[in-house]
């Protein structure tokens, strides 16, 4: 049987551990692994976004460092959400002047979250900007971008790892998964921010675990979870963390993917 010929590549979203996400791309770049396509939700869908435009790890970090999470300019006076979304529409716009799907140099799927027909959607044409800043507006946090006439939010509320995109397309699917499901003590428990990030992860994971089997290669950096959501000061960290996890994983990577289909 043959080899299954591309590689997709699916993006979890994690918040500041998503950047974790760029150390694999590190990784995958100095072993000569080339991704051909990309499927991401929230943090996942912007980093895909950037690699898919040919951006590289280190104009991937600078998009990060010279974006800020929390900004007073930013706050939101009339939507709904603590800051506007809209507001961050202009950093993105340096990294994507095209602003279309069909100007990134490989197929990307963002991921939203539909909130008035609660059901998530995936993008692939079309306007890009929007459904970027939509799949990363984690509510209540931010607001909730407008797409064809609804209100958008993070993809992740639905569907935190959208492989979904890629089945059926006869690709080895390796998922980077950064917000694996761990056991916790009463001590992990013990403030207002870790009740929310433990609350949040565990909303999550319904739908990552029905779909993580359908990954031929799987990454989960052990120990991504004592990283906050929100954390930004974390931010290399998380992204060290995810090119350690990942060079350790490339002998096991190639080995699989020299593997005849079905092996």
């Amino acid at each position: 049987m043959k080899n299954k010929k591309g590689i997709g590549l699916v993006l979890s979203g994690g918040g500041v551990k998503g950047l974790a996400h760029i150390g694999l791309l590190r990784a995958l770049e100095e072993h000569g692994i080339e991704v051909d396509v990309i499927s991401g939700a929230s943090a996942g869908a912007l980093i895909g976004a950037l690699y898919a435009d040919g951006h590289s790890i280190d104009e991937m970090l600078d998009f990060f460092e010279r974006t800020p999470l929390f900004q007073l300019s930013a706050l939101s006076t009339t939507k709904p959400g603590l800051l506007d979304s809209g507001k961050y529409r202009g950093f993105l716009e340096r990294y994507f002047p095209g602003d279309r799907f069909e100007a990134l140099a490989k197929p990307l799927y963002v991921t939203t979250t539909n909130l008035e027909q609660g059901r998530w959607v995936v993008h692939d044409k079309g306007p890009l900007i929007q459904p970027l800043l939509a799949s990363a507006s984690m509510p209540p946090l931010f607001s909730p971008v407008h797409i064809d006439g609804c209100m958008h939010a993070d993809g992740g509320v639905m569907n935190n790892f959208p492989v979904d995109p890629l089945l059926d397309q006869g690709l080895f699917i390796l998922g980077s998964n950064v917000s694996p499901l761990e056991t916790v003590g009463p001590d992990k428990l013990t403030t207002t921010l870790s009740l929310l990030n433990r609350s949040q992860l565990l909303t999550w994971q319904s739908g990552i675990q029905l779909r993580l089997p359908h990954c031929d290669f799987l990454i989960e950096p052990d120990g991504i979870n004592e990283i906050d959501f929100w954390d930004t000061k974390k931010m290399i960290q998380a992204y060290e963390m995810g090119y350690q996890v990942a060079q350790a994983a490339m002998p096991e990577l190639k080995e699989k993917r020299a593997l005849p289909e079905g092996a």
